[in-house]
């Protein structure tokens, strides 16, 4: 929509963050705008690091567990076919078991008719495929790496500085910046927040058995553990694991040797998947849930983790992100089609009201869970595993919870 050489650093729309969710939310928007009445939406996308390069013959240990109703918008960016020419791992299956009884659940893809429950997807290969894809679209220049250091705000619109000395101007600055986001904290958004007092231990594996194209999650007291398949080229014996454990626990399971890791590694699994063999570097991510009370205000929007973030036992972060973007490409749309001016506090208030409800429901469901199997009582452990081997047995009420997670029509 900006026209002109005199506007070079005048966008429609900054985006600060190029993880996944920023970069999607750029690729979408700027891929959207293109059949705009008024022209496309000229946007600046900024991130402070270099992105992750894919390497072909070692797995990123950060992943996501990527549903259908996100791998579509990943479609809708372009970047699918690239995502799943590099590596990408579908799964047909769920094992999810309490530690502490008899209590499990099967959750199989051909039970609902599709072909895969969703796909593990590494950071490297998501990141990269956005950004090549990025760097193909005319509207969207890319600062990177590129520090803010200052911010200005107006009626007119918002401006940024970067430490080169660049000022960039937009009427819409959209803060994917992480959990640890500076813009939400320099503009003083009021969050709701606690510390777990856990961390999540992330890595890679090798194991004896097949992984079976399954997701294998074990719910224990001191916090759950899931191994998340991974496909290299058809060989099923490596998975991502995400370990959430007390944080003097979580160091010393760090500090042990990999020959003892993986022999503890494999006690905690129940040996679902045999002995565990090898395991690359371990990382330790302190868990804090972390929720802004508002996620906009006038020329400005937080978004994905910046705006929310959760514990990690169902792997919904990275997916109620795509959902943020959904909705605020949708509603940016529509603003542009009423010719209205999109940091207008009206059109991100509308954003909000969208995706406030759902992510605080899907963050009060994640709590409920981890309260749930962290309790101790007789009574609670019965009740949970005879609730967790009923609803198995259900077959109409575990389909739709199948579909709901999917994030497909439940009707």
């Amino acid at each position: 929509m900006v026209k002109g050489p005199e506007s070079q650093n005048q966008y429609d729309i900054i985006v600060v963050g190029a993880g996944m969710v920023g970069a999607a939310l750029a690729c979408l928007l700027a891929k959207d705008s293109q059949g705009y009445a008024s022209g496309p939406l000229r946007i600046a996308l900024v991130e402070a690091r270099p992105a992750p390069r894919f390497n072909p013959d070692q797995f990123d240990p950060r992943v996501a567990a990527i549903t259908e109703k996100s791998r579509q918008l990943l479609a809708c960016c372009g970047v699918w076919d690239a995502v799943a020419s590099k590596r990408v791992s579908p799964y047909q299956a769920m094992e999810v078991w309490d530690a502490e009884g008899t209590g499990r659940i099967q959750f199989d893809c051909h039970d609902i008719h599709q072909p895969s429950l969703g796909h593990i997807v590494e950071n490297a290969v998501l990141v990269e495929s956005l950004m090549t894809e990025i760097a193909d679209l005319d509207n969207i220049d890319l600062h990177c790496p590129a520090v803010i250091t200052g911010y200005e705000t107006n009626e007119q619109g918002i401006s940024i500085l970067l430490e080169d000395g660049t000022p960039l101007s937009a009427q819409l600055l959209l803060a994917a910046d992480g959990a640890n986001s500076a813009i939400r904290k320099h503009f003083e958004f009021e969050t709701v927040e606690w510390d777990y007092g856990h961390q999540a231990i992330v890595s890679t594996i090798a194991t004896e058995r097949s992984n079976q194209q399954t997701a294998w999650q074990r719910f224990m007291p001191t916090g759950p553990l899931a191994l998340l398949p991974l496909n290299n080229q058809g060989d099923l014996k490596r998975c991502s694991i995400v370990w959430s454990q007390e944080t003097a626990e979580a160091e010393r399971l760090i500090n042990l040797s990999d020959k003892q890791f993986c022999a503890e590694l494999s006690r905690a699994s129940e040996h679902c998947l045999g002995q565990v063999l090898e395991v690359d570097k371990r990382f330790a991510i302190p868990l804090r849930q972390r929720h802004a009370k508002d996620y906009v205000i006038h020329r400005l929007a937080l978004i994905g983790d910046a705006a929310h973030s959760i514990h990690p036992l169902a792997g919904q972060g990275v997916n109620l992100g795509f959902a943020d973007v959904q909705v605020l490409a949708e509603e940016i749309g529509r603003a542009v089609e009423r010719g209205l001016d999109l940091g207008d506090l009206s059109v991100l208030k509308r954003y909000q009201r969208r995706r406030k409800p759902e992510n605080l429901a899907t963050m009060a469901a994640m709590e409920g869970f981890k309260r749930l199997f962290a309790a101790d009582p007789l009574a609670v452990r019965l009740l949970r595993n005879i609730g967790m081997s009923t609803l198995n047995q259900i077959s109409p009420v575990k389909n739709q919870l199948m579909k709901a997670a999917m994030g497909l029509s439940t009707n």
